[in-house]
């Protein structure tokens, strides 16, 4: 029994007929491409440099430009990871802090800033820095004897 070559690197080789040379045109009208060299006649696509983007429409009102457009999206619009005061209520300890959120998966490890929202009620003092409060939520915070820190 023949020993099999080990293949490497050095000895790679593509598998036969996978490869082909491109089809060279233009080369006389025996060749089988030759005159147009398979553009067809006349028209923007037989010409040189002829590039044409995907969206365009041979001069017909584009779809983006046909389709209504309504509303404003604002470019700095600041999206919130939003946590109510019920959530905080089941989290243990008192000083809670981004980390401590995020360990107990209220917010995800990320770049968007945290509010603590009022929903809920609080029976402990808790010292919570976040970076934003609503009124109702410091209001429950500061009633039972706890403290909210705004961060930066």
């Amino acid at each position: 029994m023949a020993e099999r070559e080990r293949i490497g690197l050095d000895n790679l080789s593509p598998s036969p007929c996978s490869k082909s040379s491109a089809k060279r045109r233009g080369r006389g009208h025996g060749s089988g491409s030759g005159k147009t060299s398979g553009r067809g006649h006349k028209g923007q696509k037989s010409r040189s440099g002829a590039s044409i983007p995907a969206w365009f429409e041979g001069g017909q009102m584009p779809l983006y430009r046909r389709t209504p457009k309504r509303g404003f999206k604002p470019l700095r619009k600041v999206e919130w990871s939003v946590v109510n005061l019920s959530a905080l209520a089941r989290v243990d300890g008192d000083e809670i802090d981004l980390d401590v959120l995020a360990a107990n998966g209220l917010i995800r490890g990320g770049k968007r800033p945290v509010k603590i929202l009022g929903r809920g009620d609080i029976d402990r003092a808790i010292h919570i820095s976040a970076h934003a409060f609503s009124a109702s939520a410091r209001e429950k915070i500061e009633a039972a004897g706890g403290t909210a820190k705004v961060i930066e």
